[in-house]
């Protein structure tokens, strides 16, 4: 058992009860990865069938690391291994299964652009107002209904539903529910919440699809419990309802996706499922610093509802945590990529060392003017994914027509691209048609002569034996062929060749990526089938972690904290940490709400491995107008022994007031608005601000020379450093006690000269 040596007691004992129900609590950075991998590995040593074993995961790229780890124990055997995200396994059952659920084994898996796509014709087809019925107000609507297991005519019958639409003034969102069901399932398709609606369904109403799967699957692992919604608990309850095999792995702590259905009851009421139930806590962090673990438990024990644990690290004390103050949202930019530079020459880090993490996509505008000043190569996260750039979904949506030529969303969006003379007149006929026949798109297309017009039906027509003829050659040859064969003859490829703009060009190249990537798919050894339709399913099914991302690339890393999850790095900064912001504004109405911001804080806090560094601005621009703001309440929630409070910047000259006491926390009346209340806690550090001195008036600053100390009337005292340019328009540079370095325009400045 030497591959269990490196294992501490904790993790050991977790991966050793292979039996009966089992919930490992793992704080952040404590190896779950590695005793998730190894409890697997130890459960195929112990014998058991890698066949029966199924393993959940929130990303497929956790679970390619996972199965790569679990080869290195137990060799080839982890291919057999019933591993991925809840979607792609239960997508891979209903391919086999969705016969018994009146849907086409070949069913088209719908993105959340064709759902929201298909949602504006049936509000364009119902003539309802699309500002008051926004698409992705409907989408997220249906999609929550979903996730709850609340069915269209289910949706329709509740009076509380009802009467919170007419409220709201969508009295039609249970006929639009209605309508895109019914829309998706003409038309052989999918969404993504269907991938786990229907399963339940398919689980509840065929008990013998029940039973050949709880028999299967007699080991259930779930990766990242405390993410799961009402939907995947309930399919895992019911696939363990006979064994009880179940391994949940996950922290509450670490739950913040309650805006996409995630139920931390879940993780919280575990035990209440299953009273036999086995708890180990793994506790140690491996990767951060002593100060950076007793920061995040300061935080998060302000939280009443989670499961109790103390997460200590063993590794060295480390820096104190730098809590910064900037002025405005662009100084935070300027003070952050600042920060980088000299931590780089000061240490040797790489650029890919760093990550700044901020709660909203909005706030990374300064953090990259400010990174592009100072020509610091950054990469944002969560921008426009490769299969959603347009040329990809064009080409895509060849191939899905292809294998489902009942897909409507499909037909709409390449039917006329490349142009093939098809207009919006005719393509609103053809739907009509379909709509009055009861037939679908594809059906009317394929009989276009009669009803059609001779003048539309030939392009229609000839459209049709294009898809056919495609729909041929998948029978014959290898999904690559048939990809190109597609591009090549769809003209899509001679459209995009022809663009020879700079933005024409990389379209093109994009869509040569694509089909290396189906080159590559189609001579892979590790899977039996390879056909162009198993390609898409995968990439249908990729989640926004797999996104493509160069770990060699030596780039600052930016991105929201939500999309650093699962991420560590060993240089943090969190930026905008203010009232109304973080948390955000729309937390501070409920407990439950503001646990979640917190718990967020948690694990941006828990991203960190060497230095931690948090910063707010005391005014940002909120839609055009200039807004005071307030420290964080997360700041003064942590315990103030382990923050540095450094609120001056520093300045190439050295600092002219360095034996002077460091002023903290100090509240700028740059506003006319009340100053934020002051708790005892931090009432000790917080210095008053400035007050002019009495009798304060403009000297002439004519004759202000360097070295000379001045007044302003709201920075304070501060110390002339340099001065430039000629008059009227003379630059100072001050370095003012409380506040650091600034640079003031004389004529304007109002200051008084001391000496």
């Amino acid at each position: 058992m030497d591959y269990l040596d490196g294992l501490n007691p904790s993790q050991r004992a977790a991966v050793e009860q292979t039996e009966g129900p089992v919930m490992i609590v793992a704080g952040a950075g404590s190896g779950k990865t590695r005793v998730i991998t190894y409890r697997v590995a130890h459960l195929i040593r112990k014998g058991i069938d890698p066949f029966n074993i199924l393993v959940l995961t929130f990303t497929n790229k956790a679970a390619k690391e996972m199965r790569e780890r679990i080869m290195k124990v137990v060799g080839a055997e982890a291919k057999n291994i019933w591993m991925g995200t809840f979607h792609s396994v239960f997508a891979k059952i209903l391919r086999v299964e969705a016969e018994k659920i009146g849907y086409p084994k070949n069913f088209t898996i719908y993105d959340t652009d064709d759902s929201k796509s298909l949602i504006r014709t049936i509000l364009k087809e119902m003539q309802l107002d699309d500002k008051l019925y926004n698409a992705n107000y409907v989408y997220n609507r249906i999609s929550s209904s979903k996730n709850n297991l609340i069915s269209p005519s289910e949706y329709s019958k509740n009076e509380h539903i009802k009467a919170e639409d007419f409220s709201s003034g969508r009295g039609m969102m249970g006929e639009i529910y209605q309508t895109y069901a019914q829309r998706c399932y003409k038309a052989g398709a999918m969404d993504f919440d269907d991938l786990l609606f229907k399963t339940n369904v398919l689980l509840r109403e065929h008990p013998e699809v029940l039973y050949k799967y709880q028999n299967k699957f007699k080991y259930l692992m779930v990766d990242e419990y405390q993410d799961t919604n009402y939907s995947q608990y309930l399919i895992v309850k019911k696939l363990a309802a006979n064994n009880e095999n179940l391994c949940v792995v996950g922290d509450d702590a670490q739950s913040i996706y309650a805006f996409r259905g995630a139920n931390i009851q879940n993780i919280l009421n575990f035990e209440k499922d299953y009273p036999d139930l086995k708890v180990f806590k793994l506790e140690q962090n491996y990767r951060s610093t002593q100060n950076i673990v007793n920061v995040a438990n300061s935080i998060i024990a302000n939280n009443k509802n989670q499961l109790k644990k103390s997460v200590f690290s063993a590794n060295e004390t480390g820096d104190k945590i730098k809590v910064c103050r900037a002025f405005s949202d662009n100084e935070e930019g300027k003070t952050v990529a600042e920060a980088i530079v000299n931590e780089q020459a000061l240490t040797g880090a790489k650029y890919h060392d760093f990550a700044i993490l901020y709660r909203t996509n909005a706030q990374s505008r300064a953090m990259e003017e400010a990174l592009r000043k100072l020509n610091v190569p950054y990469k944002i996260y969560g921008g426009l994914s490769f299969y959603q750039r347009k040329e990809i979904k064009d080409l895509i949506a060849y191939f899905r027509l292809t294998f489902n030529p009942n897909d409507e969303e499909a037909i709409k969006r390449i039917i006329n691209y490349p142009r093939r003379g098809i207009g919006d007149t005719t393509i609103e006929r053809i739907m009509i048609a379909a709509d009055q026949n009861n037939l679908t798109l594809w059906e009317v297309i394929c009989d276009a002569q009669k009803y059609l017009d001779s003048r539309s039906s030939g392009a229609v027509a000839g459209f049709a034996s294009l898809i056919q003829s495609f729909q041929v050659m998948t029978k014959t040859h290898s999904a690559y062929d048939t990809a190109l064969h597609i591009a090549q003859h769809s003209t899509l490829l001679k459209e995009l060749y022809s663009d020879k703009s700079v933005e024409g060009l990389a379209r093109y190249e994009n869509i040569q990526e694509l089909l290396n990537g189906i080159k590559e798919f189609s001579e892979r050894e590790d899977i039996e089938d390879r056909g162009l339709d198993i390609f898409m399913q995968d990439i249908a099914l990729l989640t926004n972690d797999d996104n493509d991302k160069n770990p060699d690339a030596d780039t600052v890393s930016l991105m929201t904290i939500h999309s650093s999850k699962g991420l560590e790095f060993d240089n943090v900064f969190v930026v905008g940490l203010e009232e109304n912001l973080f948390p955000s504004q729309m937390s501070l109405s409920s407990r439950t709400d503001l646990e979640e911001e917190r718990r967020l804080f948690y694990v941006a806090v828990t991203r960190a491995g060497k230095k931690l560094t948090l910063s707010y601005a005391t005014s940002r621009y909120r839609w055009g107008t200039l807004t005071s703001c307030e420290p964080s309440r997360f700041i003064e929630e942590i315990d103030a022994q382990y923050l540095e409070l450094d609120f001056r910047q520093a300045t190439k000259q050295g600092n002219p007031f360095s034996g002077e006491e460091r002023s903290p926390w100090q509240q700028k009346e740059m506003f006319s608005k009340p100053k934020p209340a002051i708790t005892p806690r931090t009432a000790s550090i917080l210095p008053k601000a400035h007050v002019p001195s009495e009798g304060f008036a403009p000297s002439d600053t004519s004759g202000l020379q360097v070295g000379m100390e001045v007044e302003h009337e709201r920075f304070g005292f501060g110390k002339v450093l340099n001065l430039e340019g000629s008059k009227p328009d003379i630059k100072a540079t001050i370095f003012f006690k409380e506040l650091g370095q600034k640079q003031l325009l004389l004529k304007f400045a109002k200051l008084k000269i001391i000496k």
